[in-house]
Parts: structure tokens; sequence; C-alpha cells
């Protein structure tokens, strides 16, 4: 099937080509025809498969044929919410459509007035979203067809009771589209809930649900603050023959590319921004090794086929585990191995540990050893100052005379550097938490499991 057979309106047609779209995925080609006849639908697909698309293309031919005036997408986070904000209006952009990201962390003033002037599209958070209708700031949009986009992202990050108070505040007379890469019970009741008569439809594979176990799997708990050292870090003290590197934002893409261009890398971005003929020109070049090292969103890299990938770096953690698989999947092909290496910070732990418990993954902690830090002024002074203070016992005595053999100036710096080697400011400088430190936060990852499932049950 070709894209040319849904017969869109010539101005959203003309943003389908310049984004690239030939062949419709296979939860475009089910769900969009779906969509257009005015349906609820529940569709199982994960991020990577299109499904941004699947929704907003029939939504924006609606809009663009004044069949409807606005629409509602619901997303669990501000990256998400801006991702698809994005997309829609690089898709609707011709025929005029205006699309607006509603999150948290930001100033309400802007995102009520452009609500409130007449905005298409609103792809918004829960938290912010139920904020405004409750302070009634944006009792006009009243959207025709709603959108729950990740659905179990936002059951797993507790908004499910959020997004039920949401829907309080919008017309019942409205077509809603659920989307989820799993169908736990709770999103199934929720479906059942708030959509009438649905169709469902998926698309997930079995062999999506798990990962090849002929990948090397490991990952670096790290700072916000640390993702581009991490990177540069790793590329340089990883054999790699080709690397592709996923990114959440097309923005991301563009930044790092630029980043890693400078510091001299063989690299090139791929996102969906990027028109056709560049975006074969530079998978071309990745396939031919004119280009080692490939930035790459999910949607981006759907149908990239490189066989002698050797590594894929997650510079952040995809939004679900069915994208997990689906991004490390491009390496370890054909029988060969591959290494898998993800960037996560203390934040996003919960999220590491809910993909390695939904697709069984075998993930190494890793730390990166960078070398030793010399000692600052301030690290010298204290550490007089300690030496300086401390109490002499003949409790050393005996294994003073066992020293007495190694000369007494390399035996001071050998004590010394033993001194500082235990108060931790001469280690090695690296990046990512020891293992102790993991466990830790692991621990306190089960007892808020724990805290949460007695909380479910309370309220049965």
């Amino acid at each position: 099937m070709k894209f040319s057979e849904f017969n869109f309106h010539p101005d959203i047609a003309k943003g389908v080509k310049i984004a690239g779209f030939r062949e419709p995925s296979p939860i475009q080609e089910e769900g969009i025809p779906l969509v257009l006849d005015g349906v609820d639908l529940v569709a199982q697909a994960h991020t990577g498969t299109g499904k941004t698309a699947a929704f907003g293309l029939p939504i924006l031919e609606k809009i663009a044929n004044k069949e409807i005036e606005r629409a509602l997408v619901i997303t669990p986070t501000r990256e998400l919410a801006s991702q698809v904000s994005d997309e829609l209006y690089h898709l609707g952009r011709f025929a005029g459509i205006r699309t607006l990201a509603v999150y948290g962390g930001v100033g309400y003033g802007r995102q009520i007035a452009l609500i409130n002037k007449g905005v298409d599209i609103v792809v918004a958070t829960p938290g912010r979203l139920k904020d405004l209708y409750e302070k009634g700031k944006i009792d006009s949009f009243n959207p025709e067809i709603v959108v729950l986009d990740e659905a179990d992202e936002m059951l797993d990050m507790g908004f499910l009771d959020a997004v039920k108070e949401i829907f309080n505040y919008i017309p019942q007379n409205r077509q809603t589209l659920l989307f989820s890469a799993t169908m736990p019970e709770p999103i199934k009741d929720l479906a059942e809930t708030l959509l009438y008569n649905p169709e469902y439809i998926s698309v997930v594979r079995d062999d999506e649900s798990t990962t090849n176990n002929k990948i090397e799997q490991s990952y670096y708990i790290i700072e916000e603050s640390e993702r581009d050292k991490a990177i540069v870090s790793l590329l340089e003290s990883e054999e790699y023959n080709k690397a592709l590197i996923f990114c959440r934002m097309k923005r991301e893409v563009d930044r790092l590319n630029e980043y890693l261009k400078a510091l001299g890398f063989n690299v090139a971005g791929l996102h969906g921004d990027i028109e056709q003929i560049d975006r074969d020109a530079i998978v071309r070049s990745y396939r031919q090794g004119k280009i080692d090292i490939l930035i790459a969103t999910d949607v981006a890299a759907r149908g990239l086929d490189i066989k002698d990938v050797t590594h894929v770096f997650n510079y952040h953690i995809p939004f679900d585990p069915q994208s997990y698989v689906h991004r490390i999947g491009r390496t370890g092909r054909a029988g060969r191995d591959g290494k898998a290496i993800t960037l996560v910070t203390t934040e996003e732990f919960r999220e590491l540990q809910r993909i390695q418990k939904e697709v069984g993954a075998s993930m190494q902690l890793a730390v990166l050893k960078l070398g030793e830090r010399e000692l600052s002024k301030d690290d010298v002074t204290q550490m007089k100052h300690k030496i300086s203070s401390m109490k002499i016992s003949n409790i050393v005595d005996p294994l003073l005379q066992e020293l007495e053999d190694i000369d007494t100036l390399e035996l001071i710096k050998k004590l010394l550097f033993y001194t500082v080697q235990k108060e931790g400011i001469g280690s090695f400088e690296a990046i990512g938490y020891e293992k102790e430190m993991v466990d830790a936060m692991y621990q306190e990852y089960i007892r808020e499991e724990k805290a949460t499932k007695r909380k479910s049950r309370r309220r049965k």
C-alpha cells in the first residue's frame, strides 16, 4: 500500500511527502482508516512503529477538511509531548494547523493564551492539563478527538487517576483513541470506561518482547550533566565498527550531531525532519562505511537494516520496554555479537528496572574509569590538616619494622597515596555509580513498588 491511497487533503499529502513517508507501517495501514471512520480505537503498538502518524494524520485530515476543530493528545512526559507536537506540526503545517505542547515546569500564561486563542491540537501531560481544567483556565477547549498515547507508561507513572479526572471536563460526544505498548488489566479497564464500542488492533509481535542473547547489554548510572562526557568517553574507549546512537528528540539528534562533529567524530544525524533524498544519502553513506556513527530517533531508525552495527548506545533510555528491544536489535544480527550500552540517570532508574523486568534483559552495571584526578588546593590543605592533627600510636611499630627495607621517601609517598585513596579524593575520575550505591537505589525501588501495590490493594 502507498500513502497516496489514503487520498489525504492536498496540504496534508504535501506534509506526508516532505516527511519522506512512502509506504505506511502496519499500525498506520490498520489504524488510519479506522480513525478516519470515526470509531473509537484501542491500538497496541510501541514507540518506533509510526503510531504518532497513525493517529496524527487522520486527525490532521479531519481538521483540514473542517470535520472537526480541535484535538487533544495526552502523553506521559514533557519530552514525548514536545516530540509528538513537533511531528504533528510538520505534517500539518501546509494546512496551517497549529499545535501546542503543554506541560509543567514552565509558566501558565503563554499556554493558556494559545489554547484560548484557538490552537488546533494540544499535546499535554496529565498533571498540567488536569491543573488547567480544574482552575477553569481552559473552559473553551472542547476537543472532538482525544488520544491517550503511551497509556501503560501513564499507568506506571501513576497518572491514571488524573487522566480519568480530565475526562470529566471533556464532552461525551467525542472520538477516543488509546495507544499502549502493553495491555495490563488497568489499561483494559480504562479502555472499557472511556471508550465507546472500540475497535482493537495490535502490531506487537512475539519476537519484539524479548532481547537477543547474543547482545552484551550494560548500563551506566550517571548525572544528567554527564551525558555528553559519557558518550564521548564511551566512543573513545569502545572498539566499534559502526555505532548507532539513539536519542528521544529530534533536537537532541541535531545538537549531539554537531557536538560530536566538532570533536572530530565521523557522524551524521537522522530524524523525521530530514527530507527523503538526504535521508537516503545518509543511510547509504552509513551502510558503505563512509560514516561510522549514526545518531537517530526511534521513528527515523524504523526500517533501517544495517548488518554490521557493532554497538548501540542509548543516549537516553527509551520510553517503553519494546522500544528498547527494537533499538538494541539493530546490533547482534546474522549470528554476530553486539553491544548495547544505556545511559541512565538516577531519576530514570525506575524505568530501567521496568525494562529489565518486562523484556528479560540481562543488563550489567558498568563504570567507566577516565584516569586519575589531580588533587586540588583544597584537597591538599584538607589532607595536610588531617595528617598534622593526627595522633600517633605505638600500635604501628611492628608494621614500621617490616617496612624498613623500603626507601623512606617512597614509603611516605605510598602511605600518602593510600590515605588519599581511602579518603576518596585521589581516586580515579569515573563515569557511573558504583555497585553499592546502585544496590541501595534498587532496594529503594523495591520498597516503592511494594508501597504502590499496598495502596492499590487498599483502593480496591
